[in-house]
């Protein structure tokens, strides 16, 4: 359109005296409506007790838990006993919460998902001991046991990844589900060291506890000198792709592909921070070069909307290895990501 002095003075009617939550899209108001108040504030994003993605804090009874209508509950996991090389993962989810300006708007997926779901931080796992790691991961599925049970989705912060097995633990418990996994591993290996619940091996533990359908399981982004450990894998019938196969095939066929192995069924996701390239997140147990860039990353989870996603969690964030922050940022952005799929997820439990 040209540009004339009338448009000018129509644009000065409709925002010349507005402030920055008056709009006129209906999408977007519908977002501004729920952050700004009548006179133009909003909450600074510096303020107020820090919780993942700005969420509302929920404190829940460890006993006698009650998640009232909830439907998505964001766990803090700060436990790293299986780690395999460097330690610190145990300070990811209070490096996380601590990042601001994440939201509240996702506008590829055109929701506000902190908004339009009733969703709550709340708080950590209570460890019994810092010490045991098996007995933590008891612990770990004994909370994720109540948020399931109660009907709510879990979206999970560790913490290494030897926590998502007592996860899945629960979140299969009545059958068996499928995975997308975004890691630079594969983590089926066997024991190592007198203990198999380490964070090498979660996937094989899931399989062969029966809670995990291994012929719904793709892995992607895998890569570096671990590759002979994960035979079980291939054997029992999960789906590899590669970083080296990325760009041959491109993030459209990844998530086609990703699409027919998972199918319509039950679907976890769990993103390891060590899928992105050490370039983009250095703060990491176990980082290998030629992994995703963040961009990369964001378009191949916002590819799974509308995926049957039963549960979630964002693992692997060591921040005092990353001076920037950048490992701690780019890890509550995939949060976000993550959440926001669970907003049109079939298996979110809806207002009635």
């Amino acid at each position: 359109m040209s540009w004339n002095e009338t448009k000018l003075s129509e644009l000065r009617a409709r925002y010349g005296d507005s402030h920055g939550g008056e709009l006129h899209h209906p999408e977007f108001r519908k977002v501004a409506e729920k952050i700004f108040n009548k006179s133009g504030t909003r909450l600074a994003p510096y303020s107020g007790i820090p919780t993942f993605l700005s969420a509302p804090l929920m404190q829940v009874d460890n006993e006698n838990p009650d998640f009232g209508d909830l439907q998505v509950a964001i766990l803090g996991v700060p436990m790293d006993l299986g780690v395999t090389n460097r330690p610190g993962s145990r300070f990811g989810p209070r490096a996380l919460r601590a990042i601001e300006r994440i939201g509240p708007y996702n506008h590829v997926l055109g929701c506000a998902p902190v908004q339009e779901l009733r969703v709550a931080d709340i708080g950590d796992v209570a460890f019994q001991s810092r010490y045991r790691l098996e007995l933590s991961h008891e612990d770990i599925e004994k909370r994720v046991a109540q948020i399931v049970t109660a009907g709510v989705l879990p979206l999970s912060v560790g913490g290494d990844h030897s926590i998502t097995h007592p996860i899945l633990r629960a979140v299969g418990r009545e059958r068996p589900v499928g995975m997308i996994h975004i890691d630079a591993h594969c983590d089926t290996g066997g024991a190592y060291d007198l203990t198999k619940f380490h964070h090498g091996g979660p996937f094989r533990n899931a399989v062969l506890d029966g809670v995990l359908d291994p012929t719904r399981v793709i892995q992607i982004g895998i890569r570096g000198s671990a590759e002979y450990l994960w035979e079980f894998s291939y054997a029992s019938g999960m789906t590899v792709i590669h970083a080296e196969e990325i760009s041959a095939m491109g993030i459209p066929a990844i998530i086609e592909k990703a699409k027919a192995v998972i199918g319509d069924g039950p679907t976890y996701l769990s993103f390891d921070i060590d899928s992105l390239d050490p370039s983009f997140a250095p703060g990491t147990g176990t980082p290998e070069i030629g992994g995703f860039t963040t961009r990369e990353a964001l378009e191949l989870i916002r590819g799974f909307k509308g995926v049957n996603l039963v549960g979630g969690d964002v693992v692997e964030v060591a921040p005092q290895y990353d001076a920037t922050t950048n490992t701690a940022h780019a890890g509550a952005q995939m949060l976000f990501e993550i959440l926001s799929l669970m907003a049109f997820s079939p298996a979110i439990r809806r207002a009635v």
